[in-house]
């Protein structure tokens, strides 16, 4: 029987469909928020104040959050200045591939109709020896996911 590895969480990349990425702009440090959880709703049993039934209401995601060194020249960043600054929100698909030891695609969750709702770079301190982080974070409605 063969031995199972599971596959290391530093190698992937982030394509933003319908952009023209720039050198490096699919690379990130960070990527949090594939997740998805069950809503629920409670309601009080009637007559018995003792017991609340609880039901599902349909899936929900949180927002995604990529974070990279400082890119100046972006075609990600362009589009959520575009998003934010000029309120022209123009919703893309996100491709999040996990890559294996041949830089090929082992998993990709592909989220629908994401668009941003937060920018930010990490504190300017003259006192640290750290890189600029941005940090940028996307709305999204759901995602599925391809095994390859």
């Amino acid at each position: 029987m063969a031995n199972y590895y599971p596959p290391v969480g530093f190698h992937f990349k982030v394509e933003v469909l319908g952009l023209a990425p720039k050198d490096h702009d699919v690379r990130f440090t960070e990527v949090s928020g594939l997740a998805v959880e069950m809503g629920t709703e409670e309601i009080a049993e009637g007559g018995e104040n003792r017991f609340v039934q609880k039901f599902p209401t349909g899936a929900k995601y949180p927002e995604l959050v990529l974070k990279r060194g400082l890119l100046l020249n972006s075609a990600i960043t362009d589009w959520i200045r575009e998003c934010i600054e000029e309120f022209r929100i123009q919703p893309k698909n996100i491709d999040i591939k996990l890559l294996n030891e041949e830089h090929q695609p082992l998993m990709t969750w592909h989220l629908v109709n994401a668009y941003p709702t937060k920018w930010a770079v990490s504190d300017l301190n003259a006192a640290n020896n750290a890189v600029a982080v941005e940090t940028m974070q996307l709305y999204y409605q759901y995602f599925t996911v391809d095994k390859s």
